[in-house]
């Protein structure tokens, strides 16, 4: 089986890319990180996620971003939008993608995978511009020219299953690979149990997602 190192989350998204990616025939190393973010339950969604849906190993990397701020992800000073806003939201974590692509890719070089999957989401999304195709195609081409096993010939594909679908899509998508969205959570402020403010972006969408796709939204809500 060809080795594929996998962006893990704990989020509807990652999820549903791991079920992809382990049904493509990869043999999956998934990767997290604990980078300062608020929402740190997402870290333990992501452990289940990886449990079940079979990773062979699953790392987490401490990577503090909250010390160079700019995020209320990852800055408690900075409230959580709770209404829609205009442009690239405060929610942004500034290089994050790239951060955790080259962090992939480092073990992925290791691991002697030439194949990185990732969650990102250019329909229904907050509008980040690390979620959009110039984004990963970038990055891919940037990967075959800044590794060892890249010059030597031997190509990195980025692969982004997720790029051009809706919530909706992911969703049915996930469901039909057996995903259990009940485990992940996709909330940029769950409490310490995991459970879901129902107010913020990611709530939104995730709430829009399983309403378009016609299956029951297992997620837990504060309210």
């Amino acid at each position: 089986m060809n080795k594929a190192v996998i962006l893990l989350s704990g989020g509807l998204d990652s999820a549903t890319v791991l079920a992809i990616a382990r049904a493509a025939g990869f043999a999956c190393y998934a990767l997290s990180f604990d980078y300062g973010q608020r929402h740190v339950a997402e870290l333990v969604a992501a452990k289940r996620v990886a449990t079940t849906g079979g990773a062979l190993e699953h790392r987490v990397i401490k990577l503090d971003l909250g010390a160079i701020g700019g995020s209320a992800l990852t800055d408690t000073a900075i409230d959580v939008p709770e209404s829609p806003t205009e442009g690239i939201p405060i929610t942004y974590v500034p290089a994050r993608n790239t951060v955790f692509l080259s962090v992939a890719l480092g073990w992925a070089e290791v691991l002697e995978a030439r194949d990185i999957f990732v969650g990102v989401n250019a329909v229904d999304y907050s509008g980040y511009p690390d979620c959009r195709p110039a984004f990963v195609q970038a990055f891919e081409q940037l990967a075959n020219v800044a590794t060892k096993a890249g010059v030597e010939g031997e190509r990195f594909h980025i692969h982004a299953p997720l790029i051009d679908d809706t919530k909706g899509e992911i969703i049915r998508r996930g469901t039909a690979l057996g995903v259990d969205y009940a485990q992940t959570v996709s909330c940029y402020q769950p409490d310490a149990d995991g459970r879901a403010c129902g107010r913020c972006d990611a709530c939104r969408l995730r709430a829009a997602g399983f309403e378009d796709a016609g299956v029951a939204d297992p997620t837990r809500y504060l309210r």
